[in-house]
């Protein structure tokens, strides 16, 4: 609970599906913390589950993912600055313990010099479509359907906000230039006027 008592940081309520239309299936608009953490661990190998993390922990969207170099990771002071595109702000995000161990191993897996964090066999940067069929892969494997990455950067913003994270510290962290396009976590969560007032 907060110092004002307003409002109540809870855990996450199950996903939410939104029906686009009458005649279209409902669709999910986000995943929850368990079921990221349940995909990354059905993925096939250290980079996928690396990948997906990392995703995850930074909303990133696919193409900052895959396009991620080990000159923006600082594993000693356990830094990431983000590159974000679209015009977004550019940032540098903490790195857990969790993620340092796993980009530890996966750069030890790498050739020396490698420019590239998440690469396929040749030494390229993994394409999106790749990526795609990463995380398609792991999520059945995990009994979730109608999940693509998107879905990761939703669920990191969802998380933040139901946390109590502030609207503008949300921008900042996803990288988003208009605040507007923040606006939509808070409005994610159907219960974030609950407990406003107590009888």
């Amino acid at each position: 609970m907060s110092k004002s008592g307003l409002h109540a940081v809870r855990t996450e309520p199950a996903p939410t599906t939104v029906l686009d239309t009458e005649d279209s299936p409902a669709r999910r608009q986000w995943l929850t913390e368990d079921e990221v953490e349940k995909i990354i661990r059905h993925a096939a190998c250290e980079r996928d589950r690396t990948m997906i993390l990392v995703a995850y922990r930074h909303g990133l969207r696919v193409s900052e993912l895959i396009n991620t170099t080990w000159s923006q990771i600082d594993l000693d002071a356990a830094r990431l600055t983000v590159r974000r595109l679209k015009n977004g702000e550019p940032s540098v995000h903490p790195l857990s313990g969790r993620e340092i161990r796993s980009l530890r191993k996966l750069k030890r897996q790498q050739p020396l010099g490698s420019r590239y964090v998440f690469t396929g066999r040749t030494g390229a940067p993994l394409t999106r479509n790749a990526f795609y069929k990463v995380l398609e892969k792991a999520a059945a494997r995990a009994g979730l359907d109608d999940v693509h990455p998107h879905l990761l950067r939703h669920a990191t913003g969802f998380k933040l906000v139901n946390q109590g994270m502030d609207t503008l510290s949300l921008a900042a962290y996803l990288g988003h230039a208009n605040i507007q396009n923040t606006k939509r976590y808070a409005r994610m969560d159907s219960r974030r006027f609950d407990g406003l007032w107590r009888d």
